[in-house]
């Protein structure tokens, strides 16, 4: 294994692309997140707003981001042929799709942290209601860059399954911005209710909520865990496929 992650590291970052997505990661996040603090007129902390969550909106950007790079890990060596090469080099398929999620995992987190800190300072220099000595406010930092990470893995999984990078990411950002599109097209609140709290993204992001807990689809931890499910639904098929196909 420590073998195999030096490799996965080792592609990672002499890749051309790898560092411009991370900072785009990092600006995106930062970047959105600061013009939607900045965009709310009322900031005297009694308009129905939940500051952390809205501190972090970038995040939806940034997991677009984060879902390429992921893609791009395994997506890229199926475009060159460069995965015939890894698979001799590593011939427990197991073993190299784990160090491809352990290395990205790093890799996103690196740059995750940053982002949501980012966010997090820039919404309290415009909210001036945002405290981080809130727990709730602690919880949804901490979870963001969870959200990312889980982002991540569960696109490496559709891309190893889909073993091309385009489609791969259509397949990720259909899954996450689909749930939120269909739970709007349906009338029945019941059903919007569903969609929220099996859809990804909306199951996921509730992490970030601080306020009005009990009006949530699904509570936070609970919605981050049905991410978690995603991620590893989608590792596991990407594995299996992995395993018993040809490269």
């Amino acid at each position: 294994m420590r073998l195999a992650l030096h490799a996965e590291w080792t592609k990672l970052r002499t890749s051309p692309g790898t560092l411009w997505l991370l900072a785009t990661v990092v600006a995106a996040t930062v970047g959105v997140s600061a013009f939607a603090a900045a965009t709310i007129v009322c900031r005297t902390g009694d308009c129905g707003i939940d500051p952390a969550k809205l501190s972090l909106a970038g995040v939806q950007l940034g997991q677009a981001v984060v879902a390429i790079l992921a893609v791009l890990v395994i997506g890229g060596e199926y475009a060159t042929g460069m995965v015939r090469v890894s698979l001799a080099a590593v011939p427990r398929r197991g073993t190299l799709l784990a160090a491809k999620a352990l290395v990205l995992t790093a890799v996103v987190t690196v740059a995750s942290a940053p982002a949501v800190a980012g966010s997090l300072l820039a919404g309290r220099a415009i909210l001036h209601t945002l405290s981080f000595d809130d727990g709730g406010v602690r919880r949804a930092a901490a979870g963001s860059v969870l959200y990312l990470e889980l982002i991540g893995l569960l696109a490496l999984g559709v891309a190893t399954a889909v073993r091309n990078s385009a489609a791969a990411t259509g397949v990720v950002l259909g899954l996450l911005y689909l749930f939120p599109i269909m739970a709007q097209a349906v009338s029945d609140e019941k059903w919007q209710k569903h969609l929220l709290q099996i859809g990804p993204m909306t199951a996921g992001l509730a992490i970030q909520a601080t306020t009005n807990l009990a009006d949530l689809p699904i509570a936070p931890w609970k919605g981050l865990g049905v991410l978690a499910a995603w991620a590893t639904a989608a590792l596991a098929a990407g594995w299996l496929l992995l395993r018993y196909r040809d490269a």
